[in-house]
């Protein structure tokens, strides 16, 4: 049980994670709003956005976990495929409104949250992220074999729903901006939580648990309330995507997807707020415009090979991965800030 303690005690915040200013201001957030509300005027397309803001969130979710309490799932595939199955089947065969099936699918994530944590919460290091893989590969089995979830060819057609069951929310337009309102208002959340002091336990207890023991607090139950916390967000995440896309498949369910938001959060740059966010970014374009890409590095250098990039996405990411792992392992938003730093100094 944890002791009468003041959390309030400033801890250092390791030097591995370096701070960004994406939350020093509401300034950041009105900015990043008025961006998301102006990309399908500059061209961007309404879905792809949708898809990156949910991979993104989910990727933050992630983060929460790993980058800021140092806990490696192999799970979450579980909680975010989870939800959009729960939200989708909602939706679909119960008509509920778009907020209530929203709430299905967190309460759906937060409770395989939960169990998944009473279970692993013990263990650390790799038996903490191989409990999680084998709970996962159980939700994935499940969603495989039980006819509601439509087995290996999914959920398809689901409808967006109304808003409160008034307001249609059908249209690419208006689900973008219903979409891009609801990931600012998650990633204020998670900012708010990782910098209140409740955000500097889980600093303390990746950095060193015995010490964060040593003071009083109850460290299993802390790492427990932020599974769960991760998992919920991670089901909203999952719950937007399959109301954003309209389809729910066992791809979002499968131990790839676990690896997929682990290269996301490492390639942005774990411990950090916007990392995630930019991460997610790079994935998504390479797995839907590598194919571009290529066709136009060919034309560029004269080399045929490029025009088969896109069939090698898997090959490209997995080189990403161990270069992140080799080389930067503060990820892009990391070195982009030691550099920033460092330029500063020279002057």
């Amino acid at each position: 049980m944890m002791t009468e303690i003041s959390i309030q005690t400033p801890i250092k915040q390791s030097s591995g994670t370096p701070s960004t200013p994406f939350n020093k201001t509401p300034l950041v957030w009105l900015l990043l709003l008025i961006v998301l509300s102006l990309a399908p005027s500059l061209g961007a397309y309404p879905v792809f956005v949708m898809k990156v803001l949910c991979l993104a969130l989910f990727a933050s979710a992630f983060n929460l976990l790993l980058g800021y309490t140092g806990l490696l799932s192999f799970g979450h595939a579980a909680l975010f495929g989870g939800a959009g199955y729960a939200a989708g089947y909602a939706i679909k065969q119960w008509h509920v409104s778009t907020e209530l099936s929203l709430l299905l699918g967190m309460t759906t994530a937060a409770l395989l949250g939960l169990v998944m944590g009473l279970l692993a919460i013990r263990r650390q290091g790799i038996y903490f992220a191989m409990i999680t893989l084998a709970l996962a590969q159980m939700v994935f089995f499940l969603c495989l074999q039980v006819p509601q979830t439509g087995g290996e060819d999914g959920l398809q057609g689901i409808p967006r729903g109304a808003l409160f069951g008034v307001f249609d929310l059908s249209s690419d337009g208006r689900f973008y901006y219903f979409v891009v309102v609801i990931f600012i208002a998650a990633m204020a959340l998670i900012a708010r939580i990782v910098n209140s002091p409740f955000g500097q336990i889980l600093r303390a207890i990746k950095e060193n648990e015995s010490r964060a023991i040593s003071l009083g607090y109850s460290t299993e139950n802390v790492k427990l309330l932020a599974f769960i916390l991760s998992a919920t967000l991670a089901g909203l995440a999952g719950s937007l995507k399959a109301l954003s896309l309209g389809f729910e498949t066992l791809t979002d369910v499968h131990w790839s997807m676990s690896g997929a938001v682990i290269l996301m959060t490492l390639l942005g740059g774990m411990g950090t707020l916007s990392g995630p966010v930019v991460g997610a970014l790079v994935i998504v374009i390479l797995e839907n415009k590598l194919g571009e890409i290529g066709a136009a590095l060919a034309r560029w250098t004269g080399i045929e090979w490029f025009v088969s990039l896109g069939e090698s996405v898997t090959i490209v990411t997995g080189l990403i991965f161990i270069l992140c792992v080799l080389t930067f392992r503060n990820g892009i938003v990391g070195v982009t800030a030691q550099l920033t730093r460092k330029s500063m100094r020279a002057r």
